[in-house]
């Protein structure tokens, strides 16, 4: 668990990319700095972006707090993976792409980044990460009626959350979990997720079900160790949360999970003793 973690260092991670998009300046740092159309304002921007992470970081106008795990674990040659946690064990329901793909391409699950259990032993991980702090500061900012900065810090706590995510996974990398121990990668290699193993999000397009951040949440003590809670919908509060799984297999990578069939959701509701018409809501985005 880490506590109050040290703001200068999590600085050393932003990537300012993002950040321009949320200000609907479309184009990659640092080339957006020089477009013909946006380069000089989001020029004026960054460096008044820069100035408000001075004294985030100087005044402490953020608290980041983060906790990891890391488990034995299997998959069942299928689309469940097994955790062995304290003594009992946790079933993560997995989804596969159903698209039409060339020959020699796979569609592809998360459960295939995890060691079959007659092949072996294998390890996963998982993180939560916050920051507090951000909402005294975007209140102020209201009260002055200054949309300005009020918009910058909420930004700005996002752009935080976001590097605490990349910084816990590198040192995860090379030191908790220690699989990359001779990792040795500059922030735009990180950026560029040059690195071996991905961290997806339940929520996001290769595990589009949100109820699973339940049994992350179980499984790391989420809230009882950070303060992070779930709302009725399974958005995480504070705003600036993240949280996802850790998978070390060389040839992990993000995907799209695309649309699923009737044949999926039927199996997927039944795998997690849902009701179909509970998969279907939770689902919804990708159903054929």
């Amino acid at each position: 668990m880490f506590k109050n973690f040290d703001l200068a260092e999590i600085a050393k991670y932003l990537d300012w990319s993002p950040f321009f998009i949320a200000w609907e300046m479309p184009g990659r740092y640092p080339q957006v700095l020089s477009d013909e159309k946006f380069g000089a304002e989001a020029t004026k921007l960054l460096g008044e972006a820069q100035k408000m992470v001075e004294r985030i970081v100087n005044e402490k106008w953020f608290t980041a707090d983060g906790v990891i795990g890391f488990w034995p674990a299997t998959s069942n040659n299928a689309d469940t993976i097994t955790i062995e946690a304290n003594g009992a064990e946790v079933k993560l329901e997995a989804l596969r792409q159903q698209s039409k793909k060339a020959a020699g391409h796979f569609n592809f699950s998360l459960a295939d980044f995890v060691m079959p259990k007659d092949k072996g032993q294998d390890y996963m991980g998982a993180f939560a990460v916050t920051i507090h702090g951000a909402k005294q500061h975007i209140d102020r900012f209201a009260a002055e009626f200054d949309d300005y900065n009020k918009i910058m810090v909420q930004v700005l706590a996002d752009r935080f959350v976001e590097a605490f995510a990349e910084c816990l996974h590198e040192k995860s990398r090379k030191e908790y979990w220690g699989y990359a121990k001779d990792e040795n990668l500059t922030n735009k290699d990180l950026i560029w997720e040059e690195y071996e193993g991905i961290r997806p999000a339940p929520g996001y397009p290769a595990c589009p079900d949100h109820t699973e951040k339940y049994k992350l949440f179980d499984l790391l003590k989420v809230t009882e160790n950070i303060g992070i809670t779930l709302t009725e919908s399974l958005a995480m509060d504070p705003p600036a949360s993240v949280c996802g799984w850790y998978f070390a297999h060389p040839k992990s990578h993000y995907f799209g999970l695309g649309k699923i069939g009737r044949d999926q959701l039927e199996d997927y509701a039944k795998r997690k003793g849902m009701s179909i018409e509970d998969a279907e809501r939770w689902l919804s985005p990708v159903l054929e």
